[in-house]
């Protein structure tokens, strides 16, 4: 029996399962024990290759040479991770290796990572999955204990492989042909542009709302019990002062009877644990966390410090496996603030419902909860203690009691027309213990008053408001919004409802994030403050693509397929013969379209080699001229941004120039040739001592060690 190579995702995985299953002995991009190898891939090393790679044409966007449907997608290695690549591919092939074991992420991406590698190195040998949710030494143990058969998972591999490459051939054929066809970097994809134009129709619903005045009439008593006027239909505003003003007229010094007290007993649980979704939401809501950040943050709580699960999951509950692992869970987050309610819950047993514990529910992974690994909180920085912490009182809460009250609701009468107040009194705090809130919501503490009592000394007043248009999209909500996309499809696609909300909407959890990113790279979207804003390029580009790519029931039909693929119930040949009719009618619809782009950066300046106007580009690098016409490609740096400091107010300068007489500048007025400030950075450097070698210094000269600049720079210290 040969050995055994292990192939997980990152590099730090790796090297947490070469210490679990023994493997002490380092090489180049693995590392080696007596029965396993374990090596590793830095996220793809393997992607789709380029287009060019099939026809020479390809290399130069045209037109004329779309679409460009290659009968068969090829897979090539990364060249910047080409070196690791074949790191991998060697102890793969190696002759003592008997058989594979797939440890990259447990998910649709996380097997392609792995199988794309497996095919790209030509390797046929048993492949064995570790489905694991989280890496502590634990997990990895029972994981490796109860490992599965690789043929259990090809049909997610090929929905994963579906769906890369549907998104090329749409994708690629739909951004070229639209770059192409408006002379501007116009990019498009089934999930971006539905997302893009979401942000939109929520500023087309701001800008065409007209706000409207409302009034309300409040009554309140002598022992200071606030009454509101209600309809036969309980509303409470009324769109008509006169009305309003009638009414209280009718109803001055008129006596008030209480009609009706209503008294309920009320539980109320906690909200359901953490899907990535749902966390992303709230940290950019209580945080301003991006959802990218978000998942950097949970990746690292996750594979760095072991104290959360997987967090790439869309389940929102338990499967019910998990459960007896709970109690060590609150044992392990026993620590600082949690102490008190995680030494409560260990001496309990849970009656947990389906809201929590729930089978059906479960995805490929629970929810997102603590590991039993215990935390060694000091080792967080602040901004995953934040995220630490949002899990842990979540997951402490769904366990905790519900939170209790009395709600009492007052009805009284006056001359005929009908007002309510009601009240809350809290009987046990429950799980709202663990966020510390002891408030009543806000509700008034009501007397107690008997049905048929009489209110008197009435005062009643005329309130206001005014009706408020739709938020505009913060982050969170726009992840919200991918998740359940339904109101921003056209009555034509509701048939789709259902579907997209079973698929879970657009996008996936782990992919999300990334869309929103690409669209403010793109400069499609804006972000103002934490409101989201489409650019004057993003609207047009919304103007410009078919209409299938702008609404979510694209994707909804794309992921239902999907699914069926990693079910086993669609063949994923057929899939793609659909995908590539759809890309011949996508580009087909671009090519004959009359419609024009505008752009909106178009500068004095004339491009010298083809007199066209140029466009000024602002970047991340800095600022630069672009000919208008791609065909020309001709562009001129105006200056880039660095991270060199002002020698006089230690600013970052900007490099402007080119060639020799390159510049750096401050806002301040300061001006140095770049050869001049690399000359002066220099000799400040030659000049410059540290403590360290000081220290150094001071230690090895008894032992005979000379080194003038630092005995130099000593006396000087020293003066």
């Amino acid at each position: 029996m040969g050995k055994t190579v292990v192939l997980a995702e990152k590099p730090s995985v790796g090297r947490d399962i070469a210490r679990v299953l023994n493997c002490n002995k380092k090489g180049d991009g693995f590392i080696e024990g007596s029965n396993y190898i374990v090596t590793w891939a830095l996220g793809h090393l393997v992607t789709l290759a380029d287009p060019e790679v099939y026809e020479d044409k390809w290399k130069t966007w045209r037109l004329d040479d779309l679409p460009m449907l290659p009968e068969r997608l090829k897979l090539v290695v990364i060249k910047k991770t080409g070196k690791q690549f074949n790191a991998v591919k060697t102890q793969l092939n190696r002759k003592d290796a008997s058989d594979i074991v797939i440890a990259t992420d447990a998910g649709r991406e996380g097997e392609l990572v792995a199988r794309w590698i497996i095919d790209k190195a030509r390797v046929n040998k048993p492949v064995k999955r570790l489905w694991i949710s989280s890496v502590t030494d634990k997990a990895i143990r029972d994981g490796f204990k109860n490992l599965k058969p690789g043929k259990q998972y090809e049909s997610l591999y090929a929905a994963a492989v579906a769906r890369s490459e549907a998104d090329w051939y749409v994708g690629l054929n739909a951004t070229r042909a639209l770059t192409t066809k408006y002379n501007a970097q116009l990019s498009t994809g089934r999930v971006q542009t539905p997302t893009l134009a979401m942000v939109r129709t929520r500023e087309k619903e701001i800008n065409e709302f007209k706000p409207q005045t409302f009034y309300g009439i409040e009554a309140k008593t002598n022992t200071g019990m606030r009454l509101t006027w209600q309809d036969t239909n309980n509303n409470s505003r009324i769109f008509s002062k006169e009305k309003a003003e009638k009414i209280i007229g009718q109803l001055k010094n008129k006596p008030a009877t209480v009609a009706d007290v209503n008294k309920s007993y009320k539980k109320k649980h906690a909200p359901q644990l953490y899907d990535l979704t749902e966390l992303q939401r709230d940290a950019n809501r209580i945080f301003g966390f991006s959802g990218k950040q978000t998942l950097s943050l949970m990746q690292k709580l996750y594979e760095q410090h072991k104290v959360l699960t997987y967090p790439r999951t869309d389940s929102r509950v338990l499967s019910s496996d998990i459960v007896p692992t709970l109690k060590d869970r609150v044992k392990a987050v026993n620590v600082d603030q949690y102490a008190k309610t995680a030494g409560k819950l260990m001496k309990k047993e849970w009656k947990l419902p389906k809201s929590v514990v729930n089978d059906t529910q479960v995805s490929d992974h629970h929810a997102i909860i603590p590991t039993e690994e215990s935390p060694a909180l000091a080792d967080l920085n602040d901004k995953e203690r934040k995220i630490y912490d949002l899990v842990v009182k979540r997951f402490l809460a769904v366990l905790s009691d519900p939170h209790e009250f009395e709600q009492l609701t007052i009805e009284a009468e006056i001359a005929g027309e009908r007002f309510t107040a009601k009240g809350k009194q809290i009987k046990k705090q429950g799980w709202k213990e663990i966020y510390g809130d002891h408030e009543s919501d806000g509700e008034q503490q009501l007397p107690d008053v008997k049905k048929g009592a009489q209110l008197s000394d009435m005062d009643l007043h005329l309130t206001a408001g005014e009706t408020k248009p739709p938020e505009r999209f913060t982050e969170g909500a726009l992840l919200q919004a991918m998740e359940n996309p339904v109101r921003y499809m056209n009555q034509e696609e509701k048939h789709l409802a259902k579907t997209i909300s079973k698929t879970g909407g657009i996008g996936t959890v782990a992919t999300r994030a990334d869309i929103i990113e690409k669209l403010f790279n793109s400069q499609s979207m804006e972000l103002r403050g934490k409101h989201i804003f489409t650019t004057s390029k993003g609207r047009q580009l919304l103007e410009l693509v078919p209409e299938e790519l702008r609404s979510p029931a694209l994707t909804a039909e794309w992921e239902t397929k999907l699914s069926q693929i990693a079910e086993g119930k669609l063949n994923k040949k057929h899939f793609i013969n659909e995908i590539k009719g759809y890309t011949k009618d996508v580009v087909y619809q671009i090519k004959t379209s009359d419609d024009k782009f505008k752009h909106d950066n178009l500068t004095g300046s004339k491009c010298p080699d083809c007199g066209k106007l140029m466009m000024e580009i602002d970047n991340k690098k800095g600022k630069m001229l672009v000919c208008q016409d791609r065909s020309c490609g001709h562009k001129k740096n105006i200056f880039k941004r660095t991270n060199a400091r002002c020698p006089n107010c230690h600013k970052r300068m900007v490099l402007r120039g080119e060639g020799d007489g390159q510049t750096f500048t401050c806002q301040c007025g300061f001006s140095e040739k770049l050869s001049a400030f690399n000359k002066r950075k220099e000799q400040e450097k030659n000049k410059k001592v540290s403590k360290k070698d000081v220290n150094k210094y001071l230690k090895k000269q008894d032992d005979g060690f000379k080194n003038n600049a630092l005995a130099d720079a000593l006396s000087k210290l020293k003066e």
